[in-house]
């Protein structure tokens, strides 16, 4: 058996942490079994479903580097969805009910006050043809029901093990709206069984609905694949994450300057029993994967952690990586200067900032006239090296018997014009000697 999974969006806004966690879990999976990554965009809502949106799919999950071995667009199968209905009805399981959506809301509401679980009570199913037809001469469109067995469904989840469902204790499931378009069930399943899909990966949330559709799998002549139902994502104060935070889209991570692998190296390890931190493969993290390592509790999603690993990964990170954003950016200073800035970035574009410092001009910052001067006559002459600054600085602590911050930052201000940064030992061969002198002497250069 080829593992075969999917991930199915729908193009109805931009993808967020918890879409992504889930594509992950499902990626990570198939690759460490050598199987498959369906993309499957559930793009059966035409009113709301756009290209835009599918291709802002594609693009997030491409920069993740969540690639796909197959993709597949809902709205292209609605024949496929018609027929398996039709199956449905003639085997007397999809049944239509003519209740509104407010008559259903307080059918529920009295069912709660008698202390009753607010379950359908199939009342369309005692309705004669003459009930039924009176009902349609109203206006009244129907919406269908799948009728389940009232009997017991039971798997082995491969998180959350043993598994039991009642389904007596669960409405019967609309499959089919008012309007004649599809909830997400049918076509989902129907596509499920079509792609071969082994193994459906997905929240905590579907727990109860998955009992249901384990006997829509049957009824429609498939077998139900292996289920591995993760808990949800919170924030970091234990808070519910939310869909609609524009600060949790993939799209604004990307565009705050996270690297792809520190997302994914948190996503794939909060929750678990691996310590959170940086891998620097999708392929290292495949091979980590265990379903058995995820725990039961929520996953704890903590912004400023994903902050920590990108600065980690960065300061790890080897030049050919961000060679082409680097020039791109303007900074043309070569593994030295990445080397010798990266443990003091964040996000590569702050690079471009430091390459402006090399550069300059920069406005030296001398509180110590006296001092400076001194130090520029003791600068060695000719262009600087690696062992240049500590040489310069040990002349320049015999001269003066300063030491510490009084001896380094006055030089570090100068040449730079700010009070932090990278080694001044790499820094200043980047500087040069004529940017160097002409700062100690107080001149913008």
């Amino acid at each position: 058996m080829t593992v075969t999974v999917r991930f199915a969006p729908s193009p109805t806004g931009r993808l967020h942490v918890g879409n992504i966690r889930t594509a992950l879990l499902n990626w990570l999976y198939a690759k460490g079994q050598g199987g498959q990554f369906v993309l499957r965009l559930d793009d059966t809502d035409l009113d709301r479903s756009t290209a835009e949106f599918a291709q802002g799919i594609i693009d997030d999950l491409e920069w993740l580097g969540l690639t796909h071995d197959r993709i597949e667009h809902q709205s292209a199968r609605f024949a496929e969805y018609g027929a398996a209905a039709d199956k449905l009805k003639a085997a007397g399981l999809l049944y239509p009910c003519y209740e509104t959506a407010d008559e259903l809301e307080r059918k529920r509401k009295l069912q709660r006050t008698r202390g009753l679980p607010p379950v359908y009570d199939r009342a369309a199913l005692k309705l004669s043809d003459d009930e039924k037809k009176a009902l349609m001469a109203e206006g009244r469109p129907a919406h269908w029901r799948f009728k389940l067995s009232g009997g017991v469904v039971e798997w082995d989840d491969l998180i959350r093990g043993a598994q039991t469902i009642d389904t007596s204790s669960i409405s019967d499931p609309i499959l089919i709206r008012e309007d004649g378009t599809y909830l997400y069930t049918l076509p989902s399943i129907v596509d499920d069984i079509e792609f071969g899909i082994t193994h459906i990966v997905r929240g905590e949330d579907h727990v109860t609905n998955s009992g249901a559709q384990v006997e829509i799998f049957e009824a429609l002549g498939g077998s139900a694949p292996a289920f591995a139902h993760h808990p949800l994502l919170i924030g970091a104060e234990g808070d519910k994450l939310s869909k609609r935070l524009g600060s949790l889209s993939v799209e604004s991570i990307r565009d705050d300057g996270i690297e792809p692998l520190a997302l994914l190296s948190q996503l794939a390890k909060i929750g678990t029993s691996d310590p959170v931190d940086v891998r620097h493969s999708v392929a290292v993290l495949a091979e980590e994967f265990s379903f058995g390592k995820i725990g039961r509790a929520p996953a704890r999603f903590d912004p400023k952690e994903l902050e920590a690993l990108n600065a980690k990964l960065l300061h790890e990170m080897p030049y050919k990586a961000v060679e082409d954003r680097l020039q791109k950016l303007g900074v043309t200073g070569g593994e030295a200067f990445w080397n010798t800035v990266r443990p003091n970035l964040k996000h590569v574009a702050e690079a471009a900032q430091w390459w402006a410092i090399i550069e300059g001009p920069v406005t030296p910052k001398i509180e110590e006239a006296d001092y400076i001067a001194e130090a520029e006559a003791a600068l060695p002459p000719g262009e600087p090296a690696p062992e240049t600054w500590g040489a310069w600085t040990a002349a320049l602590k015999e001269k003066t018997g300063r030491k510490g911050k009084a001896l380094f930052m006055p030089l570090r201000q100068a040449l730079t014009g700010l009070d932090h940064g990278p080694e001044m030992a790499t820094l200043l061969p980047l500087i040069g000697e004529a940017r160097a002198r002409a700062r100690l002497k107080g001149e913008k250069a």
